[in-house]
């Protein structure tokens, strides 16, 4: 037996670009390396990741596997219904098929719903048993999974060659904080949920080596941090193997001075922080209170003071944005020397509160899924045109990655010895650059 899981890509439009992105921007499909682990044995697999590699629709295969979030539900759509005119039958998962399920089954013979390590084994059993006949509609039931009992994901899938770094893993699932415009929490709860720390040191031991390069390790968590007890306890065993890491945290751990000091002492190079927006009103209606913009600045310099780089995430067009947000956030982002910034658009995902109350509004205007990638205007601003939004939000990137931008956002490289990886992090701002070539040069829309 033989199935073919496969990670798409945004619609077939837009394929050739992201394929052309610099591996900076590409990390492998860790849920389907998962899904691998608890697939038996005897079944051979293939591993497609569609923003690396071409599909190739003239392999053979018995099965199908699909991961796919909203911006790449119609691209999976289209590769699932290439499987199935080849009477092969295809099983669709993720986050957007996890919150549309009736939409994903009219594309796929079988959709699980939620984390799959629970029913995918059981789906493959179905199978082997008849095929379509006895294969369910929906998998899933709502069970969360117990991060004690999760296998090491099959690494040995992975064309290493297609990405910077293939040592990624996760330690914890689920998120307390409920944010609005979020779906990390419907999808895996409100609770934390932790891996044993013998098991992620035993997976890391059989991960590095000598070499730089083998000790380069990236946590996909949401928030790594998110518990303190267990991330102290976690940094102080890895320690001793001398780590290069990168995650993902709340600005908000910075209040904890030790945490910081054991985090860079574990390895931790740099931190992706969603800082959300700089406006008080508007981070009160995503209801991310935990994030204090007077404590913004001093935060920063402690991450910076620890060596620790940040990339920061803005989001515009809260209903309390108006069109000055725009350059206030880039004033505020050049005043504090942030490493890197990733802006987005606001966006209604399915299942999130936000989406509901948008709905119920009569304010989302565009339901072709691969806009929803927070690059698109989805819905109408209260404050601004739908035009207005998308043009601060390009200008405002232009802004931030023109040369003189990146000069003085890295002239702050000095506090914490960051300059060593000078390097590194100006790959990564000139990869952003490279994102908006040949894009015509937006507006302040502030500025009228």
């Amino acid at each position: 037996m033989k199935i073919i899981l496969i990670s798409p890509t945004w619609k077939i439009r837009a394929k050739e670009k992201r394929m052309d992105r610099g591996k900076v921007f590409k990390f492998p499909q860790l849920s389907l390396l998962a899904v691998a682990a608890v697939t038996p044995p005897e079944v051979e697999i293939e591993l497609i990741d569609e923003n690396v590699e071409e599909i190739d629709f003239n392999k053979e295969a018995d099965l199908v596997g699909i991961t796919s979030m909203t911006a790449t539900a119609p691209r999976a759509y289209e590769i699932a219904d290439r499987f199935r005119e080849k009477g092969i039958l295809v099983v669709l998962g993720g986050m957007h098929p996890s919150a549309l399920p009736q939409e994903a089954i009219q594309y796929a013979d079988a959709v699980v719903i939620g984390e799959a390590e629970p029913t995918w084994p059981r789906l493959i059993e179905d199978f082997k048993r008849g095929g379509k006949e006895t294969l369910k509609p929906f998998y899933g039931d709502g069970r969360r999974v117990d991060l004690s009992q999760i296998c090491p994901p099959r690494r040995s899938l992975l064309k290493r060659n297609k990405y910077i770094i293939t040592r990624v893993l996760q330690v914890s699932r689920g998120c307390p904080f409920d944010c609005s415009f979020c779906s990390v929490s419907k999808f895996f709860g409100k609770k934390y949920r932790l891996r044993p720390i013998k098991d992620v040191v035993a997976e890391i031991k059989s991960l590095v080596g000598k070499s730089l390069y083998s000790r380069f390790i990236a946590f996909l968590d949401d928030n790594i941090m998110g518990n303190v007890k267990y991330a102290k306890e976690l940094f102080r065993a890895l320690i001793p193997y001398k780590l290069l890491w990168v995650g993902q945290a709340s600005i908000n751990v910075a209040q904890d001075i030790e945490l910081l000091e054991l985090a860079a002492n574990s390895g931790c190079k740099a931190l992706f922080v969603g800082f959300e927006s700089i406006s008080p009103s508007s981070l009160r209606e995503a209801d991310k209170r935990q994030n204090k913009i007077s404590f913004y600045k001093k935060a920063i310099e402690r991450f910076h003071r620890f060596g620790i780089f940040l990339e920061g995430a803005f989001i515009f067009g809260f209903d309390n944005d108006d069109k000055s947000i725009f350059k206030k956030t880039v004033n505020f982002i050049k005043k504090v020397k942030l490493d890197a910034v990733q802006f987005g658009i606001l966006t209604p995902f399915p299942g999130t509160r936000l989406s509901s109350k948008l709905s119920r509004e009569g304010r989302i205007i565009d339901h072709d899924w691969s806009n929803y990638d927070i690059a698109n205007v989805v819905f109408k601003p209260k404050l601004m045109t739908p035009q207005e939004l998308k043009e601060g939000f390009t200008w405002a990137y232009q802004h931030v990655y023109s040369f003189p931008g990146i000069f003085r956002r890295l002239s702050g490289m000095i506090s914490g010895r960051r300059w060593r990886y000078l390097g590194p992090v100006l790959t990564l701002n000139l990869a952003y650059r490279r994102i908006f070539k040949g894009v015509k040069r937006a507006k302040d829309p502030a500025k009228g």
